[in-house]
C-alpha cells in the first residue's frame, strides 16, 4: 500500500488529524501533530535558505534528539533524501560517505563541526551544526529562513534515503531506498504489528540505522501512534517508561541487558502489548527469560537495509524460537542454490527476495546492483536460511560466514546452537579459520555465562563430537569476555577472523 505525494504526505496527513494529541515526546518537551507540523515547516524553509533542493542529499551525523527527528521529517519534506551516518563513524570514515554521496548539506554535531568542515568543503557540501546558538547552526538558519512554502510532492519511485551498509566485506554501499520502498514497508508493518493511534512506543533505539528510523518511527507517525524518545538506551530508564507505553523495540542485547537488571515482572511490563526483537539474531535463551520474566514471548522479525523488514513471527499466533517468522505481506521470499536453482523444503539455502520493499539499487554502484539482482527481479539477501513446515524462516547465516572445510560446507549457526546450550556458554560465534589441509578449520569463540564455572573446553568438544559429524566440530575453542559487536548488537565474525588468522599457520 502506498500513499499519493510520497512518504513524507501520508505523515503530514496523519499528523493533521493529531493537530491536538502528543504525536512526539522525549522527557522534557511533548509535541503535538499541529507543533510538530511547523516545526517541520520552519526546519524545511531553513534547509532551503540552506541551497538544498529536491533530490540533493542531506548527510547528517548528530546524536539522538526531537531535533533529529523534526529535521529527518524536514528533509523529507523537502523532497531532499536523507543520508544517516553513525554517531560512531571517525573523520576518515565520514569523509568516504561525503564523497560518495556528495551532499548539499552536513548536519553535525557542534563538538565534530571543525574536524568535518574540511571533508565538506572537500566535496562541496555546507555544513550546520543540529543545536546551540549563534552563526553556523541550524536553529540561527531557522530563526532567519523565510516562510515555509508548501511541501513536495515526492512520486513512489523518488529516493527517500541512502543508508550506507556496514561494509564489512569492501566498501560500504549506499542502499537507494524510496517513498514507495519505506511506505510500503511501513504500512506492512502497522498490518503485522496492529499499529494504531493508541499505541505509545518507548523509543530505546539509536536514529542512524533502519531499525530506529523506518521501523520504529515510519509505522508510529503514519498510524497516528505517539513517540516517546529516550536519548539512549538504559535499563533503569526503560523499565520505567514501560507502564507508559504499549510498544517497545530493541535488540536481542537491549534484552538480555534488561533481563540482567532482575527488576522485569509481570506487573512493570503488562501495558506493553507487542515487545519487538531484530537487527541481530536472538538466543533462544533469552527468549525463554525473557518470557519467563514477563510472561511475554519475544516478536523476532527479520529485515536489512536493503529490504527493510522481510519477515515477522505473528502478533497473533505462534511465536517460534529460533525463527524469525513469515514473510510480510507483499513479500516474496524463495530458498535458492547459489545458481538460482530452488532447494528442497527445509534445506538451507540463500534467502532471496522481491516486492516493493527491495531498494531502488546501490548508490553509484550498477555492477554491484546488477550482481545482486536475478533476471527476474530477485534481491539476494546474502544470507542463507531454510524455511520450516509451517512456512517460518530460519536463519542459518551469511554467505560470507559460510565455512568451507575439506571442500564440505559448514553452517555455523547449527553449531552456535549446540554450543549456546551448553554448560557454562552464555553466546558462541563460529567462524572459519585459514588452514594449510582443510583450506579452513572450524573455529569456536565462547563467552562464559555470568555466575557459572568456566566452560570445560574438552567436555564441550566431547559432546559437539557426539552431536555433529566429525568436519563439524571445532577444531579450537577460544574462551573470551566478550564478542566483538557492532553499534546495533550484531557480532562482528570479521573482526573475529582478523584476531585469530594465523591460528593454523604453518611455522
Amino acid at each position: 500500500m502506498t500513499t499519493a505525494g510520497g512518504l513524507y504526505a501520508g505523515i503530514e496527513h496523519r499528523l493533521a488529524i493529531r493537530a491536538a494529541d502528543v504525536v512526539l515526546a522525549d522527557e522534557r518537551q511533548p509535541l503535538t501533530g499541529a507543533e510538530l507540523l511547523r516545526r517541520i515547516a520552519r526546519c524545511a524553509a531553513a534547509l532551503g535558505s540552506a541551497g538544498v533542493v529536491r533530490g540533493d542529499r542531506v548527510a547528517v551525523q548528530t546524536e539522538k534528539s526531537l531535533a533529529q527527528v523534526i529535521l529527518y521529517l524536514a528533509i523529507l519534506r523537502c523532497g531532499a533524501i536523507y543520508v544517516p551516518l553513525n554517531t560512531a563513524y571517525r573523520s576518515e570514515e565520514v569523509g568516504y560517505f561525503l564523497a560518495d554521496s556528495e551532499p548539499r548539506l552536513l548536519v553535525c554535531d557542534p563538538a565534530n563541526a571543525a574536524a568535518l568542515e574540511p571533508l565538506a568543503s572537500a566535496c562541496g557540501a555546507a555544513v550546520l551544526t543540529l543545536d546551540g546558538g549563534g552563526s553556523g547552526t541550524l536553529n540561527e538558519a531557522i530563526e532567519r529562513a523565510p516562510p515555509a512554502v508548501s511541501a513536495v510532492t515526492a512520486g513512489s519511485s523518488d529516493l527517500a534515503t541512502i543508508v550506507y551498509t556496514s561494509g564489512t566485506t569492501g566498501r560500504a554501499k549506499g542502499a537507494m531506498l524510496t517513498h514507495g520502498n519505506l511506505l510500503d514497508n511501513a504500512h506492512a508493518l502497522i498490518s503485522a504489528w496492529d499499529i494504531s493511534a493508541n499505541d505509545v512506543l518507548l523509543h530505546a533505539l539509536p536514529l542512524f540505522h533502519i531499525h530506529g528510523l523506518f521501523v520504529a518511527l515510519n509505522p508510529l507517525l503514519l498510524a497516528g501512534g505517539r513517540v516517546q524518545l529516550l536519548r539512549s538506551f538504559d535499563p533503569a530508564a526503560v523499565i520505567a517508561g514501560f507502564p507508559s507505553a504499549t510498544l517497545f523495540m530493541g535488540v536481542p542485547t537491549h534484552y538480555t541487558r534488561l533481563l540482567a537488571t532482575g527488576a522485569l515482572n509481570r506487573h512493570n511490563t503488562a501495558t506493553i502489548r507487542a515487545f519487538i526483537c531484530g537487527s541481530a539474531p536472538l538466543l533462544v535463551q533469552t527468549f525463554r527469560e525473557f518470557e519467563a520474566a514477563t510472561g511475554q514471548r519475544l516478536i523476532e522479525r527479520y529485515g536489512m537495509s536493503e529490504c527493510g523488514i522481510i519477515c515477522s513471527n505473528p502478533l497473533n499466533g505462534a511465536r517460534v524460537p529460533g525463527a524469525v517468522g513469515l514473510p510480510l505481506a507483499g513479500v516474496e521470499l524463495r530458498i535458492a542454490a547459489e545458481s538460482g536453482a530452488p532447494v528442497a523444503r527445509g534445506a538451507a539455502g540463500m534467502i532471496e527476495v522481491r516486492g516493493p520493499h527491495v531498494c531502488a539499487g546501490y548508490w553509484r554502484m550498477p555492477v554491484e546492483t546488477a550482481a545482486e539482482r536475478r533476471d527476474d527481479g530477485y534481491f539476494r539477501t546474502g544470507d542463507i536460511g531454510r524455511v520450516d513446515a509451517a512456512g517460518y524462516l530460519h536463519i542459518v547465516g551469511r554467505s560470507k560466514d559460510l565455512v568451507i572445510t575439506g571442500g564440505l560446507n559448514v553452517y555455523p549457526k547449527e553449531i552456535e546452537l549446540l554450543l549456546d546450550a551448553m554448560p557454562g556458554v552464555e553466546e558462541s560465534a563460529v567462524i572459519g579459520l585459514p588452514h594449510p589441509d582443510f583450506g579452513e578449520a572450524v573455529a569456536a569463540v565462547i563467552t562464559r555465562r555470568a555466575a557459572a564455572a568456566p566452560p570445560d573446553v574438552e567436555s564441550l568438544l566431547a559432546s559437539a563430537r557426539r552431536q555433529l559429524a566429525a568436519f563439524k566440530v571445532p577444531k579450537v575453542v577460544f574462551v573470551v569476555d566478550a564478542l566483538p559487536r557492532n553499534a546495533m548488537g550484531k557480532v562482528q565474525k570479521a573482526e573475529l577472523r582478523r584476531r585469530y588468522a594465523t591460528t593454523f599457520a604453518v611455522r
